[in-house]
């Protein structure tokens, strides 16, 4: 990794970083503008770096500092949310 990526990520703010990270979940920008392709791949690997490197996340499909993928299983899943209703859907809006 190059030395200008690292400093890019040691020095990014954690809003920065959460700006970037609402873009990649979205597709688009604040402003609602769309991400091109190369902007979705290169916002997706700063995300990835800030996470593996700045967070000691555990959540589904993040990146731990030892630069391997974290991902929980259905079971792990289902105690987290276990309780909690993500989405009701009446059958004629699907």
């Amino acid at each position: 990794m190059s030395d200008e990526i690292n400093k890019v990520i040691d020095e990014m703010p954690q809003e920065v970083y959460e700006r970037l990270r609402t873009g990649v979940e979205l597709g688009k920008w604040e402003d609602g503008t769309r991400l091109s392709d190369a902007q979705l791949e290169s916002t997706m690997q700063l995300v990835m770096l800030y996470q593996a490197r700045r967070l000691n996340q555990t959540d589904h499909f993040t990146i731990s500092r030892e630069g391997t993928i974290n991902e929980l299983s259905k079971a792990e899943l289902k105690k987290q949310f276990k309780g909690e209703s993500i989405a009701e859907f009446k059958e004629k809006e699907l």
